[in-house]
């Protein structure tokens, strides 16, 4: 079992979301919008659909520590994070993964909304930051498509993870266009 501070996990999410901001500012808005050869998402639908899922992370977070909070289950500043949970996001990380479709993006947002919708993510996730200095973030689980089974501390671990994960993605698909 490996664990890493509350405050590590954050300032790594917002260095994941300060380098794909850098990353797509970077890039002609052309790029963003055009459909590569063998592509399902264009840029900009990789841009959403990582701001949809990291709304939806930031759900499963707030319920699994609000079950936390109705039990008075303490933390003790640290996310414990799994063995299973290394080794399972190591071997997703070098594979290409079929989306669930309901986070698919739906091409009706622009980079300039999704990178909105980044920011108010990112409001709600420092919003949820006191509960996860006050209560126990590794007890309560939700299941990943993937990945089974995750804690509260993995699920906000992994949203800097899904975010360098696509970082890849949009660097492959940019220089392809």
């Amino acid at each position: 079992m490996n664990s890493k501070t509350i405050d590590e996990v954050f300032e790594r999410n917002a260095a994941a979301g300060e380098a794909l901001k850098q990353m797509i500012d970077s890039l002609p808005a052309e790029k963003c919008s055009r459909l590569p050869d063998g592509e399902k998402w264009t840029i900009a639908g990789i841009v959403e659909h990582v701001a949809l899922v990291e709304m939806n992370m930031i759900r499963i977070c707030a319920r699994l520590l609000s079950k936390a909070e109705a039990e008075d289950r303490q933390a003790d500043g640290r996310i414990a994070i799994s063995e299973s949970f290394g080794l399972k996001a190591a071997e997703i990380a070098a594979i290409k993964l079929e989306a669930p479709e309901v986070v698919h993006p739906t091409g009706e947002k622009t980079i300039d909304e999704s990178l909105a919708k980044f920011e108010e993510n990112w409001q709600s996730l420092l919003e949820l930051k006191s509960a996860f200095e006050k209560y126990d973030s590794n007890e309560h689980r939700y299941p990943h498509p993937f990945l089974g089974d995750l804690s509260a501390g993995e699920w906000l671990t992994l949203i800097g993870g899904h975010k360098l994960r696509h970082m890849k993605q949009i660097e492959n698909l940019a220089e392809r266009i």
